[in-house]
């Protein structure tokens, strides 16, 4: 697949990932939010490479919602 100019590189996804969990805060169970403070103190270098990118916010808010229902799944 090509990048593109509308694409998300991974410097961008690790500026935005503490807004992303913010998102998922307000939207699920409060028995929920040990799951999610996991994932807060999660560093998100550690999550995407340098050359990681995403085709859209979407795509990488999808990620985020991906990891958390793992997270939720081995819990």
């Amino acid at each position: 697949m090509k990048k593109s100019v509308f694409d998300m590189e991974a410097l961008e996804f690790i500026q935005n990932y503490p807004g992303y969990i913010n998102e998922l805060e307000e939207v699920i169970k409060p028995e929920l939010h040990s799951v999610l403070e996991e994932l807060k103190n999660t560093d998100p270098h550690n999550l995407v490479g340098p050359d990681v990118w995403f085709v859209s916010e979407n795509q990488a808010r999808g990620f985020v919602l991906k990891l958390f229902l793992k997270k939720c799944n081995i819990k």
